[in-house]
């Protein structure tokens, strides 16, 4: 019986450490040591749950713990905790009250239209007094601030002027140096072509000299003749029958 009973006691043994301690009862754990491990060990567990659930599921998660000492201990996998709550708040912001997000955008629009119509009026008055308008209801200081206005605009307006003035000049000066060089090019090329005329022109005059020098014979009749003249100095004694059978020699 004893053998037997041992076996059972075994099994117990092995029976109570598989369950464990079993439940703790949730409340403030008066020791302040266990209360630090305690708090270590599950802070640890719950970082890992939370990075186990970002990734396993892809979900957006932050995750912020202050100890009992003040200490911040926080987790995100996202860029940062703090968008993470801008997104909180927006999420909480779109599922109030239909109701509320359109006052909410009506009270918006409202403000917006109000500084639109001070602009409108600061503007207005501005040019009343640019325009020489309403100086009767201005105060001293008022006329002073126009008057300042005044000047710095006739300033800003002169020196645009200037500016537009002295950039026509640059570009008038840029076109009278190139009408020049333009000019200059024009008057060489139109010397070349009278230099070009004129020696044409003496080409041509030295032909025409030549062409009236030429006899109205051949040129070896005219040769012969020269040749026979050479010979005979006073041609004109002999007949004309004589000078042509003396030019066909």
């Amino acid at each position: 019986m004893a053998y037997e009973n041992k076996p059972n006691t075994v099994l117990d043994s092995d029976a109570q450490r598989r369950l464990g301690r079993g439940k703790i009862e949730i409340k403030r754990i008066e020791n302040t040591t266990n209360r630090q491990v305690t708090f270590c060990k599950r802070r640890n567990g719950l970082l890992k749950k939370a990075y186990e659930l970002s990734v396993l599921c892809d979900a957006e998660v932050a995750l912020i713990v202050f100890s009992n000492r003040g200490r911040l201990y926080e987790y995100s996998n996202n860029s940062s905790v703090r968008e993470t709550i801008e997104r909180y708040k927006k999420a909480c912001a779109d599922s109030s009250n239909n109701g509320s997000v359109s006052e909410a955008t009506t009270q918006y629009y409202q403000q917006e239209a109000a500084k639109l119509r001070a602009q409108i009026t600061t503007l207005q008055n501005s040019n009343r007094g640019y325009m020489a308008e309403g100086l009767s209801n201005m105060s001293i200081k008022e006329l002073k601030g126009v008057e300042t206005k005044l000047e710095k605009a006739i300033s800003r307006i002169r020196s645009k002027k200037n500016e537009l003035l002295f950039a026509e000049i640059e570009y008038m000066q840029k076109r009278e140096l190139d009408l020049h060089n333009n000019n200059q090019l024009l008057r060489a090329k139109i010397a070349e072509n009278e230099r070009h005329q004129q020696s044409i022109n003496a080409i041509a005059g030295g032909h025409g000299s030549y062409d009236i020098m030429q006899p109205t014979q051949p040129f070896h009749e005219a040769r012969n003749y020269f040749q026979v003249n050479a010979l005979q100095p006073n041609i004109h004694q002999y007949s004309r029958h004589d000078q042509i059978s003396l030019q066909l020699v």
